[in-house]
């Protein structure tokens, strides 16, 4: 072997859809409703507690599995939350933003040849970091336009190799929030089967029109099978901050944490210390109910905007993200189409095949991001009544 080459883990993985689009966003001076950021700034008492930090030199390593004031703000808000007592030194892990926890709790549970089974459409880092785990990749496909699952597909793509099940809740790409009843038939299958539930709640706060997000943890006998991950960075808009953690018993976290430890080892202590600042500040200050109302007047404004340029959109229930219906417009792919749109209209989308195994298989549609300012959609809107006008290649 040439020591040029790259291991066999990296193969098929190359340049993202996330980094083509971005670059032909920059290239074309595009509207960006592609990558999924905040382009408003985030809170100041945020930013204020961080500089507080900073200046009062808390600036070396934290401990390894984050500090005990971030860990108790986080356990005292799934007390509020959900009702549920969670130990601030066994059951909770700061970890350098949600990928690092995803990637991170995969190493520690997933054994060459193990399968891990999530839903199609997923987001884009679930496959890749599944195969650096020496795991499978196993899907079952959500269909629109409610995004709903086949019980029975579900049931039979579980095996005795299925290790762990990623559950994303509320849903990128789609915006799905998972009922009630579709996470009791999730958890039945894994307790009978004996799988680890790797829960990814990332959007928790970002619900609309009374949909409510329920923790699989919550179920009745999931907690001491369910890791679930979260991130200060989608919760306050400071994604490049890179603040997450994972809530779970100490049995499964004791496994996480020997990984995380000879990772990052620690996490940023500053910006912990803010995160810790925004939990508590959040708590009272009904942060929360202002955030969710911000996030449904902008994906109001977006759905309006997409229906008036002919990119009908699905219903979406949470999370930043929703898809649009592209199949009267003639494109042969989405990759197609999100091509033209950068270059010939100026408004950047992502193809949703990114997030199917087989890219072939996707449905005709684009995605959309509305954590962007008023003025960022009423930009993308005026570009859009171009999109009419110009034909495809």
């Amino acid at each position: 072997m040439n020591y040029r080459e790259p291991a066999q883990r990296l193969a098929g993985f190359g340049t993202s859809v996330f980094t083509e689009m971005s670059v032909l966003a920059n290239e074309h001076q595009a509207i960006n409703l592609g990558q999924g950021f905040p382009d408003f700034p985030g809170p100041d008492f945020v930013k204020e507690a961080a500089i507080e930090a900073i200046q009062s030199d808390l600036n070396q390593y934290a401990p390894s599995h984050g500090l005990p004031r971030l860990r108790q703000a986080i356990a005292d808000d799934w007390q509020a939350q959900h009702g549920v007592a969670v130990d601030p030194d066994a059951e909770i892990t700061v970890t350098s933003g949600a990928t690092e926890a995803l990637l991170s709790t995969l190493l520690a549970f997933v054994n060459p040849g193990d399968e891990v089974l999530f839903f199609e459409p997923f987001y884009d880092s679930y496959v890749p970091q599944t195969v650096f785990a020496g795991g499978i990749p196993k899907v079952v496909p959500l269909t629109a336009p409610d995004w709903t699952f086949d019980p029975d597909e579900l049931r039979a793509a579980f095996n005795e190799r299925t290790r762990v099940l990623l559950l994303n809740t509320p849903h990128n790409p789609t915006g799905k929030v998972f009922s009630r009843g579709e996470l009791d038939f999730i958890a039945d299958l894994c307790r009978s089967r004996d799988v680890i539930v790797l829960a990814d709640d990332v959007y928790e706060r970002i619900t609309f029109d009374g949909a409510r997000h329920i923790p699989i943890a919550t179920l009745p006998g999931m907690w001491n099978r369910t890791l679930t991950i979260n991130s200060t960075g989608k919760t306050f808009s400071m994604t490049g901050w890179k603040i997450g953690y994972v809530t779970g018993s100490a049995d499964l976290q004791r496994q996480l944490r020997t990984v995380h430890q000879f990772n990052v080892f620690a996490t940023a202590t500053p910006l912990q210390h803010a995160m810790a600042v925004a939990l508590e500040t959040a708590a009272r200050t009904g942060y929360y109910m202002e955030l969710q109302e911000q996030y449904q007047a902008r994906r109001d404004k977006l759905l309006a905007i997409l229906g008036d340029a002919g990119l009908p959109p699905f219903p979406v229930q949470g999370s930043y993200f929703l898809m649009s219906d592209i199949r009267a417009l003639g494109f042969h792919n989405d990759v197609e189409f999100c091509r033209h749109l950068v270059t010939q209209v100026g408004v950047a989308a992502i193809p949703p095949s990114a997030f199917y195994l087989d890219p072939a298989t996707a449905p005709p549609m684009a995605r959309f991001c509305f954590a962007k300012l008023d003025e960022t959609m009423e930009q993308a809107a005026e570009r859009f009544e171009q999109l009419a006008a110009v034909e495809p290649d």
